[in-house]
């Protein structure tokens, strides 16, 4: 059975920082590529950060700099840094894992919230 945990949002004040994390299970975990997407009220769910099996990464423009995605092969892990927080990065926060071969096959988490406000 998959499953995809995260923990670690909140609420945090402007310029504050957290850490989000993503436990993974069921799956060849290292093949996939693991990435974060988020959701704010009435708005798409968009891609936040991505990185690769081979630990390529890709950010959203809005948290480059500000945002550093991670994994740990070995505890099936990813994680989000999240730094500089500002009022637009409230949304709910996704969790993902995207096999990276053919058939595409798409992993979601439940979602946590990060609430930035002062």
């Amino acid at each position: 059975q998959v499953q995809l945990v995260e923990s670690g949002g909140g609420l945090v004040q402007p310029g504050g920082s957290l850490s989000l994390s993503c436990a993974a299970s069921g799956f060849a975990f290292s093949i996939y590529a693991m990435g974060w997407y988020r959701q704010a009220p009435g708005k798409q769910r968009e891609l936040v950060a991505q990185m690769t099996s081979d630990g390529l990464t890709n950010y959203a423009d809005s948290v480059k700099g500000r945002f550093t995605i991670s994994r740990d092969n070995a505890k099936n892990t990813v994680y989000l840094q999240m730094n500089s927080l500002k009022p637009s990065d409230t949304a709910v926060y996704y969790c993902n894992a995207q096999r990276e071969a053919n058939p595409v096959i798409d992993y979601w988490g439940q979602g946590t919230q990060v609430t930035v406000t002062s």
